[in-house]
C-alpha cells in the first residue's frame, strides 16, 4: 500500500517495543513525538533515551490535558503504552484495566476531539487463549487446563475422552478466548479501537504480537517475558529454569520485525482501500516458525556459553500450553514478513544489552 507519512504520536515510545517503533518510523519518514509515563516499574530510574529530534512528553494516557497536548498536529497514533505480562496475581487486575482499557478509551476520545483518524494499537496473541488444536473429531478449542492435571504433569490439553490434542497454527478468524486479566485488557483495546473506527470513520489496525524479544528488553520486572528471564539468569551465571516440560510451542519474533509491522500497518491506515474492512483489521505478527520454550532456553545458553537449562516441571496457572500464529494475512494484505531468523536473533540477543534493572 502507498506510504503516507506525517506526524506520528507513539504512546509508550520510550519502552522496549515503543522505542523500536520510533526508530523504524523515523527511518520511514515520519516526524515522531513520544508520550510516555516513564513508570518506575517498567523504566526504573533511567531517563528515556530517544533519537535526536524526537520530542518526549512525559505523562499518562489517562490524563486528558496531556493527551490534548500530545495530539496537537498529529496525523496518526501508534499506541504501544500498556501494562504487559501475565501479572503476579489477581490484585494486578485493576491496574491492567485502568492502564490498558481506560487508557485506550481516553486516548480514543482525545483522538476524536483532535480529529486524528489513523491508529495502530499493540495487541497480543494472548487474546486467543489456547492456540489451535485438532483431535480425533477434528478442530478443537480446549478448556483451560486444570490444577489437578498440571500438578500431575499432564500439560498437554486433552479432549473430553482424554485424548491428547495436536497443536497447530491459529489465524485471525479463530474464536477469541482471553484467560487472564492482561489478555482481557488487550481484547478490550481491540474492541474499543473497532468501535472508535465505526463511530468516527477512522482506520484502526490491531497487531497481535507473538513472543517478542530483542536488545533492550526489560531485565528483571515481574512482568518480563520468558526470553528476558532466561537471558538475565544466564547473565547471573545461573541455569535458565524452564517451566512444565519445555515443550510449550511459541512463535518468537524479533523486536525489529515488530517495528516493521507497525510501519506497514501505519501505511495501511493511510490507504482508502483499507475501508473495505469497516475501518478495523487485526493481524497476527509472528516469525512464522514454531519453536519451543526449551528451544529458546537452549539457544540462549549455547550462544552465551551459559549453563544448560533446567526443566523444572513447575507451572504458572493461567499460562497456555501452545500458541503459534499464522502470519499469512499480514503478509498478503500489507506485504510484511519477518526478516530475523531464530538462530540469528538468539545469537544477537544472548549477549545484547538489556534495559536496566528495576529497583
Amino acid at each position: 500500500m502507498a506510504q503516507d507519512t506525517g506526524r506520528l504520536l507513539v504512546t509508550g515510545g520510550a519502552g522496549f517495543i515503543g522505542g523500536a517503533v520510533v526508530r523504524a518510523a523515523l527511518d520511514d519518514g515520519w516526524s515522531v513525538q513520544v508520550l510516555d509515563s516513564l513508570r518506575e516499574d517498567v523504566h526504573g530510574a533511567a531517563d528515556a533515551a530517544l533519537p535526536p529530534g524526537v520530542e518526549l512528553l512525559r505523562g499518562d494516557v489517562r490524563d486528558d490535558d496531556v493527551l490534548d497536548r500530545a495530539l496537537d498536529g498529529v496525523d496518526a497514533v501508534s499506541h504501544q503504552a500498556a501494562k504487559v505480562g501475565l501479572g503476579v496475581d489477581f490484585s494486578d487486575a485493576p491496574d491492567y484495566v485502568s492502564s490498558n482499557v481506560l487508557g485506550t478509551a481516553q486516548l480514543l476520545a482525545a483522538m476524536e476531539r483532535a480529529s486524528v483518524r489513523r491508529l495502530v494499537v499493540a495487541s497480543s496473541m494472548v487474546v486467543y487463549g489456547e492456540g489451535a488444536y485438532r483431535g480425533p473429531g477434528g478442530a478443537a478449542r480446549p478448556a483451560a487446563r486444570t490444577v489437578a492435571d498440571l500438578d500431575a504433569g499432564l500439560f498437554d490439553p486433552r479432549d473430553a475422552d482424554g485424548a491428547v490434542l495436536e497443536p497447530g497454527v491459529i489465524d485471525e478468524d479463530a474464536a477469541l478466548d482471553p484467560r487472564n486479566a492482561y489478555a482481557l485488557s488487550k481484547l478490550a483495546q481491540e474492541h474499543l479501537a473497532a468501535t472508535w473506527a465505526r463511530s468516527t470513520g477512522g482506520r484502526a489496525v490491531a497487531l497481535r504480537y507473538h513472543n517478542v524479544y530483542g536488545p533492550g528488553m526489560p531485565q528483571n520486572t515481574p512482568y518480563a517475558g520468558v526470553a528476558s528471564l532466561f537471558r538475565s539468569a544466564i547473565e547471573r551465571g545461573e541455569a535458565p529454569r524452564v517451566f512444565e516440560d519445555g515443550a510449550q510451542r511459541r512463535d518468537f519474533v524479533h523486536v525489529a520485525d515488530i517495528a516493521g509491522a507497525n510501519v506497514a500497518a501505519l501505511a495501511a491506515t493511510g490507504d482508502e482501500r483499507f475501508d473495505e474492512h469497516a475501518g478495523f483489521r487485526a493481524f497476527n505478527v509472528g516469525s512464522g516458525v514454531v519453536h519451543t520454550i526449551g528451544d529458546l532456553a537452549e539457544a540462549l545458553s549455547r550462544h552465551a556459553g551459559g549453563a544448560h537449562p533446567i526443566v523444572t516441571g513447575q507451572y504458572r496457572l493461567g499460562d497456555v500450553r501452545h500458541i503459534t500464529a499464522s502470519s499469512e494475512r499480514i503478509a498478503h494484505e500489507l506485504g510484511w514478513r519477518a526478516r530475523v531468523g531464530f538462530d540469528e536473533g538468539m545469537a544477537e540477543f544472548a549477549t545484547a544489552p538489556l534495559r536496566a534493572a528495576v529497583r
